[in-house]
């Protein structure tokens, strides 16, 4: 997915704030869900599911900077029962910015509890993981 990077992106020095790295991959990960024929909004109103981040490891290797190209990269690492692992990288060409390590969990809505993902999701899913 591209990235510009926008002035409000960025601090004073016109380096980007480090929080919107999480943004430009939750972005992402939308995204990617989207195209593999998953939208959010219809999972939530039609199934009550919802994505939420259970946890979230990133490494900030290099400074972007204001008016950069930028491009964010996403894979799924693992499926499990109720929660998949996206590994991604914000990159600047070659050059990897950010790299994240993100554990999202499937949420029932209602119960606001961890619920399986749905079976057309996971085949889907493990489709892709294993192409």
């Amino acid at each position: 997915m591209p990235v510009r990077v926008y002035y409000e992106d960025t601090d004073a020095a016109g380096v980007i704030y480090y929080a919107n790295y999480l943004r430009y991959c939750e972005r992402a990960r939308t995204e990617w869900l989207r195209a593999a024929g998953f939208e959010q909004q219809a999972l939530l109103t039609e199934q009550r599911l919802g994505f939420v981040v259970r946890s979230v490891a990133g490494d900030y290797l290099s400074a972007g900077m204001l008016d950069d190209a930028l491009h964010v990269t996403t894979g799924v690492e693992t499926l499990r029962g109720a929660s998949m692992v996206f590994v991604q990288k914000v990159m600047r060409g070659d050059e990897v910015l950010f790299r994240g390590r993100f554990v999202i969990a499937c949420v029932d809505l209602d119960r606001k509890r961890p619920t399986p993902l749905p079976a057309d999701m996971r085949q889907k899913l493990e489709e892709l993981v294993k192409a």
